[in-house]
């Protein structure tokens, strides 16, 4: 997991050649403005999704993990509180994989905190278990999965 202002991003291109593209989307367009819903940027191997949400209780966020997306998850308006845990620290999982949304779903609780503001981005990899959404009022932000080289 890194935490990091979005101006940053670009630095952690050496760790995925897709997040210069990531970077580059973010740079040219208006994410705060943009309309709920998915911008494929690069097929299915980089893609967007703009949400909406309210934030939710600590004990309603549910733990989530990915196996072939790395998640740059990117505060727009509001403030959001995500947990961690690292992977191999969840062991209760609440339902099987879902291959098709790469997505498991976790009882544990995450063992870190971190409370994200606009202009900030957190990336989660997928040894990195993340219970997202956690906060008060209305919490705008974009979700850029990028797949795994």
């Amino acid at each position: 997991m890194i935490l990091d202002n979005l101006n940053n991003l670009r630095a952690y291109s050496v760790l995925n050649p897709l997040f210069d593209a990531a970077a580059d989307f973010i740079r040219d367009n208006n994410l705060a403005e943009m309309e709920p819903g998915k911008i494929v940027i690069d097929g299915d191997r980089l893609y967007c999704s703009i949400m909406e949400i309210e934030g939710k209780k600590p004990e309603d966020a549910k733990m989530e993990a990915h196996k072939k997306y790395i998640d740059i998850q990117i505060v727009l308006k509001g403030n959001e509180r995500m947990g961690w845990a690292a992977i191999e620290d969840c062991k209760q999982e609440a339902g099987a994989y879902n291959t098709e949304k790469d997505l498991i779903f976790y009882t544990d609780k995450p063992t870190a905190n971190i409370d994200v503001k606009a202009g900030q981005c957190v990336l989660f990899f997928p040894e990195d278990g993340h219970a997202p959404g956690m906060g008060n009022g209305a919490i705008k932000k974009a979700v850029i999965k990028v797949l795994v080289s």
